[in-house]
Parts: C-alpha cells; sequence; structure tokens
C-alpha cells in the first residue's frame, strides 16, 4: 500500500470510528435505554465511552510522530492491545518528556516562520507539535487502560433483608480478544460496619450519610483495596461471568453479587480496513461515502443469582452464605458463555444498513442481533 493510500485507510479507521463512538453515545445516552431490559441506565456506560474516544484521539495524535500503530484487522477491528500498554507506559514520562518540547505557541509560530522562509512543510515541527498534543491528552489520564479500578455508582438498602446494596462498575481492554469490556455488578453487603453505618433501624437508607455517587473504589473502605485487587486479577474474557461471579462470591464472605452484566464492545468492521467478516466487508465497500461504510456489535452478558444458599455457623465449622448462578443451559450460546442471558446488539449508518439489506444478506447478518440505525443525531431501534 502507497503512503498515500495508507494515510487515507489511516485517516478513515479513525473517522469511522469516532462516528461508532457517537453512536454509542447517542444510543446509551438515550434517558429511557436500559441495559438487558429492565437493568441499569445504559448512561453508566458513558464515560468508558469517553475514554475510548480520547484513547482514540491519542493515538491519532501519536501517528504523527510514530508509525507503530497496528489494529487487530482479522479479528476486533480495534487497535492492537500492545497500543494500549503504549498509551499506559507514556502516561508515567509525560511530564519529563513534554518539558523537553517547545510550548504549542512557540511551535505553531515557528511553522509559519518556516513555511514563509522557506515555501516547504516543516516535517520535523510537524511532528514535535504533534507529540506535544498527544502527551497532553495522555496526561489527563482519562483514557482506556488496560484495567479500570472500580467505582461505587448506586447505593440502595435491599427492603427484604436489611443489606446495603451498590451498583459498582469497572472496565478492561481484553490483551488476547483485543476488545474493551465493561462489567456492572449488583452487591449486597452484609458487613456489619456497613449496616450500622448505612442502614436506618426502619431498614431504609440512612438520609444522614451523604454518600457522593460515584465513588472510587468499593463502597466499603475495609474491602475495597482487596476488591480492587480481585478485578485486576479476574477481568480477562476468557473468564465467563459466572467464574467472575462465582470467585468474587467466594473471595469475599460478606459480599454477595446478586447480578453482573459484562458489556463486550465489538467487533467493529469497517470497508476496506477490517478483514474481520468477508461478507460484510465485501457489502461495506459498496457504501457511496467512506464515513458511513462501517458497523459496530456488542454483546450484554448476564449472570444473576436465582438462590443464596444461607451460612452455617457450628462448634467446629462454618460455611458462608453461598450464591446459586442460574445458567441457561438449554441455550448452547449462553451456556458456553457461562450466563444467565444475553442479548447482542448491532450499530450501523443508515446507508450502510440500506446496503446490507439491498445485498440480501441482512436477514443472516442480523441474526439474533438488536440493530439500530444511526441517521444525523438519532438511533432507531429496528423492529
Amino acid at each position: 500500500m502507497n503512503d498515500a493510500a495508507s494515510n487515507t485507510a489511516v485517516a478513515q479507521y479513525f473517522s469511522t470510528m469516532a462516528a461508532a463512538l457517537g453512536g454509542l453515545d447517542i444510543h446509551f445516552g438515550n434517558p429511557d435505554a436500559r441495559l438487558a431490559g429492565k437493568g441499569p441506565s445504559a448512561s453508566v456506560l458513558l464515560p468508558y465511552v469517553d475514554r475510548l474516544r480520547n484513547s482514540f484521539a491519542c493515538w491519532q495524535n501519536r501517528i504523527g510522530f510514530t508509525e507503530q500503530f497496528r489494529v487487530s484487522r482479522a479479528e476486533s477491528g480495534f487497535p492492537a492491545f500492545q497500543n494500549v500498554l503504549e498509551l499506559e507506559n507514556d502516561r508515567a514520562g509525560a511530564d519529563k518528556r513534554l518539558a523537553s518540547i517547545p510550548a504549542a505557541r512557540s511551535l505553531r509560530e515557528e511553522m509559519v516562520d518556516f513555511i514563509l522562509r522557506t515555501k516547504t512543510f516543516p516535517e520535523a515541527l510537524q511532528t514535535s507539535m504533534a507529540e506535544r498534543l498527544y502527551l497532553e491528552e495522555v496526561i489527563k489520564g482519562e483514557v482506556f487502560s488496560p484495567v479500570m479500578l472500580p467505582e461505587t455508582s448506586a447505593v440502595t438498602v435491599n427492603p427484604q433483608n436489611g443489606r446495603p446494596s451498590c451498583i459498582v462498575n469497572w472496565a478492561s481492554f481484553d490483551g488476547t480478544q483485543t476488545l474493551p469490556m465493561i462489567y456492572i455488578a449488583r452487591i449486597e453487603d452484609s458487613s456489619e460496619n456497613m449496616a450500622r453505618m448505612l442502614v436506618t433501624p426502619e431498614g431504609k437508607l440512612n438520609p444522614d450519610i451523604d454518600i457522593p455517587l460515584p465513588v472510587g473504589g468499593f463502597l466499603n473502605p475495609e474491602l475495597a483495596p482487596r476488591f480492587d485487587d480481585f478485578v485486576i486479577r479476574n477481568n480477562i474474557y476468557a473468564l465467563s461471568p459466572v467464574t467472575i461471579a462465582t470467585n468474587m462470591d467466594k473471595d469475599f464472605p460478606t459480599l454477595h453479587p446478586k447480578q453482573m452484566r459484562r458489556i463486550v464492545i465489538g467487533p467493529f468492521y469497517s470497508a476496506g480496513i477490517t478483514e474481520n467478516n468477508a461478507t460484510i466487508n465485501g457489502i461495506l465497500s459498496r457504501v457511496r461515502k467512506a464515513e458511513n461504510a462501517w458497523l459496530l456489535t456488542w454483546t450484554v452478558q448476564e449472570v444473576f443469582s436465582k438462590k443464596e444458599r444461607p451460612a452455617v455457623k457450628g462448634f467446629f465449622s462454618s460455611t458462608p452464605a453461598e450464591e446459586e448462578f442460574h445458567i441457561d443451559t438449554e441455550n448452547l450460546e449462553a451456556s458456553r458463555m457461562g450466563v444467565s442471558a444475553f442479548e447482542k446488539h448491532a450499530l450501523v449508518p443508515h446507508e450502510a444498513y440500506t446496503a446490507l439489506y439491498a445485498s440480501g444478506e441482512a436477514e443472516t447478518i442480523f441474526a439474533g442481533y438488536k440493530v439500530h440505525v444511526i441517521s444525523g443525531n438519532q438511533v432507531t431501534s429496528a423492529v
């Protein structure tokens, strides 16, 4: 591929990914959008979409001074994991590197002066500017890291047992599948200290306790460091949702994971760039406008507890409470995923949606998916 074609493909990749993330913003930002039917508001995913967008802005600037950028073209359509690691590593030395690069204003003045004097483009100065923009974005820290530690986004009380119940979310970028993943768990806490602090004698949330949501980390301060460690050890795609929930139940006797959702974003398909599905890519290549020649999918995986076996206390030994998680064994795909239920979604521009249907392949491509069509600033869910 020549340099011009390569530059065009790179520009198209970033523009189509930006359009896809913008579509997710619109869809997840809809006040009526819920996760898996009656789940929590989809808006809990928006900060992670922002982090993805910031990462892509960083990578686009990085290309201006280095050619080290690879996309998992044949699998996820997302950047290779090495790019995520480099972004994280660059945060550590960003301050020092920035100090060695002239200020943006000085660079712009030098670029203008260079052009006026030499009548040529100042490639070296442009490279320095790209590196400065990259480092300034990286130093903000709001990127999609290999692991994003938990935060507590909601707190209630289960009226049936008087336990505080928290919604906790975290995220990771899987290195093997090269897919961003977001976790949302509803966890009850039977720790005595939390019940004393958060629950009134009437079994309601204590109105005198001000909880500035979202709270960084797990709400229970005695368990928060261990919970962070748990997330670091249990965040890969190869671990099924039921495995992660079961591990949590065993590792924390006073925590009771009642429900956990994993949102796996991707694969992403972009005409002329990705090679992960020949049929889809072939149809997308016929879309007239390159910025509309893409398709983004995501999967919402859910595991929930169908019953809690109560704790057993004895003179010589005791057994903590234990959750029984439901797995839909009648659904082969759910059983393979290790989930109680799942939903598959596809987001596609209207022009690409029309091309897919005109091809006669749409029913096969979208079988089992909930399809969302983006047109301008609106996303319509197809029936």
